[in-house]
């Protein structure tokens, strides 16, 4: 890095205020009073840096943060940009990451995460907290661990997505998604998973009102599914479940195992209760 040009504390202002800058390295920086700063930029490292207006990094390509903050009017900040890296640092603005590819996120808070990470691919986020809706629209390969989420509507669409450790406040999570597993994780909100397949959850904590509907090919071992009332309707399901669920109605065909049912609706004229197995352990 010895080579590259350094800026240091400097306040800049102006739209396009470093246009297609290349191998620079910025430290306490602050960016304001302008649109797309470092637009069409390569190989920059940023150390202490403000982003106080919008579309700082738009079209960039080996960007690396830390220590940074992007304020409330950086919105739509980071778009079309490849191999970003980004730690220790607070993005306030919302519409974050558009169709980019190669994100990396460690220690990172997003505490207005509206719209945020939508078509994005190859994406690792570690020790992440975030708040808004539509987290994560049709993302694919997300590698995830520490990841806490309050907002409803995440990862729809998502493809190849691992999460570890995660505890989400999310209605409506997961429709829509292809190849999801969630480990060691807490999940609270309705309607989770409609539309999925493949979704594989493994010692998790699920709250619900009618969960886990239309899903072709749901797996799920060792998990708790409290207050969780009309679950599984239309669902095929392999379901290892280590509590009492409060009611199941329709599923499509599998084996569900579970300490106890409160209620078992299986209605003949909407599905065949011949294909399912159910097995009560505590009876």
């Amino acid at each position: 890095m010895d080579q590259w040009n350094a800026i240091h504390q400097q306040y800049l202002t102006g739209e396009r205020a470093l246009f297609q800058a290349k191998d620079l390295a910025i430290s306490d920086t602050v960016f304001t009073d302008g649109e797309s700063p470092l637009k069409e930029s390569q190989n920059i490292t940023l150390i202490g840096c403000l982003f106080q207006w919008k579309y700082p990094l738009w079209y960039s390509k080996n960007i690396e943060l830390e220590d940074c903050a992007i304020f409330e009017m950086g919105r739509a900040g980071i778009w079309y940009t490849d191999d970003i890296s980004i730690r220790n640092t607070i993005i306030e603005a919302p519409k974050n990451f558009r169709r980019c590819h190669g994100v990396r996120l460690e220690q990172v808070n997003l505490p207005n995460a509206a719209e945020t990470l939508w078509n994005c691919q190859d994406v690792v986020m570690k020790d992440v907290t975030a708040k808004g809706d539509y987290f994560a629209m049709n993302c694919q390969d997300m590698q995830i661990d520490g990841f806490t989420l309050v907002g409803n509507y995440s990862f729809d669409g998502a493809k190849n997505v691992e999460i570890h450790h995660a505890k989400l406040l999310s209605k409506d999570a997961f429709w829509n998604s292809d190849n999801i597993m969630v480990y060691d994780s807490f999940i609270s909100g309705e309607y989770l998973g409609w539309n999925a397949k493949n979704l594989t959850l493994v010692n998790c904590t699920i709250e619900s009102l009618q969960g886990f509907c239309y899903i072709d090919n749901l797996v799920m071992k060792n998990c708790k599914l409290i207050n969780t009332t009309l679950a599984f309707e239309y669902s095929t399901v392999d379901a290892d479940i280590s509590s009492h669920i409060d009611s199941v109605l329709n599923p499509t065909s599998g084996t569900i195992r579970a300490e106890s049912i409160g209620e078992l609706i299986l209605q003949k004229d909407k599905i065949d209760p011949t294909q399912t197995t159910i097995i009560c352990k505590g009876e």
